[in-house]
């Protein structure tokens, strides 16, 4: 080789600018994915843990029958419910004693299952019977009870129903009231505290015009009977709205 090949070849740089170029380049589309992985991670893991939940507040408007009820969304289970205007039902997901709904403060009660006796779940319907549960339980449920009344606790008493009348495993709890029909719940009583599920006891109410709302809370609140039943009542009633208000 002559000598001023071999210069040639001395000057030449070990790494050649296009290669450089590519390299940049690479590490540049590598930095960009890296921040898109990381970003889109973050938004799919919050959209995992929300699992259709959400935290807005926003008021959602909802005609059911005769009445028309204005819910914060966050109270609201299900996505495909959460719209403005005519519904057959809403079902609704309250923190109990809070009365509140889904928040990055109380997710752990909605996301864990373990936690979740610490929330009641409402379904609202327009009523299609005369009677609640309370006033159903002279006509119907007096001809459906097993055997004699038991006392429990929290000034309940236990009525056992009949198998073969499609209530095997459950009991009717009932209570009287000053001033209005006796409160009455079904419960299917686990046989430990530790094994109480979120929505053994079910109980329906008559809110506004004809609205029917039956509500499932776990049996360890039993003692906590009475309040629970008021709270319900009274969130349902302060969220009723004029007739004449705009369902949009």
């Amino acid at each position: 080789m002559s000598h001023s090949a071999t210069g040639h070849l001395a000057e030449q740089p070990l790494l050649s600018t296009r290669f450089l170029v590519r390299v940049t380049v690479t590490i540049a589309v590598l930095a960009l994915l890296t921040v898109a992985i990381s970003v889109a991670g973050r938004w799919f893991g919050r959209h995992i843990s929300l699992a259709g939940n959400t935290e807005s507040t926003t008021t959602i408007t909802l005609a059911i029958g005769r009445d028309t009820v204005g819910l914060p969304a966050n109270t609201i289970r299900f996505p495909s419910e959460r719209h403005d205007g005519a519904a057959e039902r809403v079902d609704l997901y309250l923190t109990w004693p809070e009365m509140q709904g889904y928040s990055k403060d109380t997710r752990q009660r909605f996301d864990d299952t373990a936690q979740s006796s610490g929330l009641i779940f409402l379904q609202i319907t327009q009523g299609t019977m005369s009677r609640d549960m309370s006033g159903r339980l002279e006509p119907i449920y007096s001809h459906l009870m097993d055997g004699a009344p038991e006392a429990f606790a929290h000034g309940l008493t236990l009525h056992r129903l009949r198998a073969d009348a499609g209530y095997s495993g459950e009991v009717l709890l009932a209570a009287p009231r000053a001033g209005a029909d006796d409160y009455v719940v079904r419960c299917v009583l686990p046989p430990s505290v530790e094994t109480a599920t979120s929505g053994d006891c079910q109980r329906d109410i008559k809110v506004g015009k004809d609205l029917s709302v039956l509500y499932r809370f776990s049996s360890r609140h039993l003692a906590d009977w009475g309040h629970i039943d008021a709270a319900i009542r009274t969130f349902v009633q302060t969220r009723l709205v004029s007739q004449s208000a705009t369902v949009r």
